[in-house]
């Protein structure tokens, strides 16, 4: 029975199918699991630690020498995502009712979409489209996996880690120091690199089932309709803005459109941003499955974007990817003569 080989052909499917299976179990049968020890510790309860060790994981992937064009192509990949998504996220959180929502969206679910992007997804788009350069800038990229931007903008907003009007460092540090710990660990050792790297896959399907342990099946109808608008958006501003970005600079434009998605780990982020500030206790669910719903429609919509910008700039005479490697050719035959 070939159930990896099946959750991977479905976009997201290691982190979605799971989820959803445990909310429509939580619908249906809410106790069944609830039966304390072990059991209930994992099933239930466990999202929290189980995240808190994919963040340290995902830390681990972090590599501080990355440097050069690499560098400054993944940290303007990360600041066109981010100001994009802190953009909607503020215009979201200004125009909110009084449930929290605008249009039915959460204001964490928007930045947490926006600004996390799926690294497979960038990695096989660039695969095709990109040259080596493209493809090392992933490593700065690993930064937007996770909460940390989302609790930036929220920071900036006001709206996140703020006591009695003072900003709460404790709090900020207590989610950040996992992925912190990550780093550390990672850039000291490449053996440890690689071993953390294996968790952070295995830890995804494992947090998705006990945060759908916490959602209700109606939120899922509720939050599912909303996160595909989302998930629209998403490839459409933030991988637009990539591309035109990317174009200014005389980069390859499609790199810069291919972090137009959501990533599975970012399901993850309202939950850890709850846990940082409960006044976001309320409407971490319905955010946590509008995120879901984002990286599904990402996923399947963003490669179908991407081969529409390919063909609009064939038929301008743009030849990709060989138009935007030959200088980087150019120069590793020079340095390769030079030795």
């Amino acid at each position: 029975m070939q159930i990896k080989a099946t959750l991977d052909r479905i976009p997201g499917g290691m982190m979605v199918v799971p989820l959803l299976l445990a909310a429509v179990l939580n619908t249906v049968a809410p106790d069944l699991l609830r039966i304390g020890n072990f059991t209930q510790a994992l099933f239930v309860d466990g999202a929290g630690t189980l995240i808190a060790l994919f963040l340290l994981c995902t830390g681990a992937q972090i590599n501080l020498r990355t440097f050069g064009v690499s560098l400054g192509k993944g940290a303007t990949l990360l600041t066109t995502k981010w100001v994009v998504g802190a953009f909607f996220g503020l215009l979201a959180y200004i125009l909110a009712g009084s449930n929290g929502l605008w249009i039915g969206l959460a204001p964490i679910a928007i930045v947490a979409a926006m600004t996390n992007s799926n690294g497979g997804l960038y990695i096989a788009i660039v695969g095709q489209y990109g040259n080596k350069d493209d493809r090392a800038a992933y490593s700065l990229l690993a930064l937007n996996d996770g909460p940390f931007f989302t609790m930036v903008a929220l920071s900036i907003f006001g709206a996140m880690g703020f006591v009695d009007g003072m900003f709460s460092l404790q709090s900020f540090i207590a989610v950040l120091l996992p992925i912190l710990v990550g780093m550390v660990l990672g850039n000291l050792d490449s053996q440890m690199r690689d071993f953390l790297d294996k968790g952070s896959s295995m830890l995804i399907p494992f947090f998705a089932f006990a945060l759908g342990m916490g959602i209700d099946f109606g939120k899922i109808i509720e939050g599912g309709i909303s996160g595909i608008f989302l998930g629209i958006a998403t490839v459409f501003f933030t991988g637009t803005a990539g591309y035109f970005v990317f174009k200014a600079f005389k980069w390859n434009p499609i790199v810069g459109a291919s972090e137009g998605s959501t990533a599975g780990n970012a399901v993850a982020t309202p939950a850890a941003i709850a846990a940082a500030n409960a006044s976001f206790a309320g409407i971490a669910e319905i955010a946590t499955v509008q995120v879901a719903a984002s990286t599904v429609t990402t996923a399947i919509l963003l490669p179908i974007y991407i081969g529409f910008l390919v063909k609009r700039l064939e038929k301008k005479g743009v030849k990709l990817p060989d138009d935007y490697t030959t200088k980087e050719k150019l120069s590793e035959q020079a340095a390769t003569n030079a030795s």
